[in-house]
């Protein structure tokens, strides 16, 4: 698990926080290990907890005012990852929803800021917002998780070939082309972010319709925090481990994996079968039309 997260944050930072901050244009500010200057923050009007993401909205808003940002790349610091599950679905669930709801109040902001050009944000709204974090999340999983996996069961359906395997094999390469050395696992970092495209579709839907939990904040277990009972508020939740049924047992990922697995045994036991007789029955069909 910490090696899949390490593909996906290392595709985040090298990419695209880097590749944002070698043209000027707009990143996401992370709290890890980021430095400001005062007098930016306090030009964007401070901290904001209308949302979840509250170092992206402090971003958005410094950017509107003329300021960039930097990345720099060759300073290394240490960051403990969630090590449980259930502590990164929480995590990615506020970083998802956070970022849907903040598109939905500041959409408006963005479009009548004076101080940046037309072109940064159409970036802003269109390429940062809408495609990656809304597009992105409602695709992968209506498309690669429930439409083809689906469309074994209607033999009517083709999808073509570049849509099932060239552009996913491509997005693949294009995450873990910096990790050569954890290749081998592939395999199954594809299979946990098409879990995870459940959770971040629906956070999305949550944060764009600001629906219950959209402004629900659950800091991120660490084991590392051996402080964090006494240095956090008490009316902030901590995801800790329970040992109810609900918290070891995921139904939600469980009953999407019946139907997954239901629609591969299908394919597996009928497709063949089906394709012949449907080409059968379109052939004899076009003979009794001419």
């Amino acid at each position: 698990m910490t090696r899949i997260q390490r593909m996906t944050l290392d595709y985040h930072f090298k990419v695209e926080q880097e590749a944002g901050s070698s043209t000027y244009a707009f990143f996401g500010f992370n709290g890890t290990a980021g430095v400001w200057r005062m007098s930016a923050i306090k030009q964007a009007g401070g901290w904001n907890d209308r949302t979840t993401v509250e170092d992206m909205d402090l971003a958005v808003r410094a950017s509107l005012k003329g300021w960039k940002f930097v990345y720099v790349g060759d300073l290394k610091v240490k960051s403990e990852l969630p090590s449980s599950f259930g502590a990164y679905r929480h995590q990615q669930h506020r970083w998802t929803c956070g970022a849907a709801n903040l598109l939905r109040k500041s959409a408006l902001e963005i479009w009548m800021a004076k101080e940046v050009s037309l072109l940064k944000k159409i970036y802003l709204l269109y390429n940062f917002f809408f495609v990656r974090k809304v597009v992105a999340h409602i695709v992968t999983f209506t498309f690669y998780c429930v439409i083809i996996p689906a469309s074994v069961l209607v033999p009517e359906v083709r999808i073509p070939a570049w849509g099932v395997v060239y552009i996913p094999t491509t997005i693949t390469l294009l995450n873990a082309i910096r990790n050569f050395s954890c290749v081998y696992i592939l395999p199954f970092w594809i299979l946990f972010e098409n879990v995870m495209a459940m959770h971040r579709m629906r956070a999305t839907l949550i944060g764009l319709c600001e629906a219950g939990g959209a402004n629900e904040w659950v800091v991120t277990e660490k084991l590392g925090g051996a402080l964090k009972q006494k240095l956090l508020p008490e009316n902030i939740a901590i995801g800790n481990t329970s040992s109810t049924v609900g918290h070891r047992f995921y139904f939600p990922e469980l009953g999407f994996a019946v139907f997954l697995f239901i629609c591969a045994s299908f394919d597996l036991t009928y497709g063949g079968i089906i394709t012949t007789c449907t080409s059968i029955y379109n052939q004899l069909l076009f003979s009794l039309w001419a």
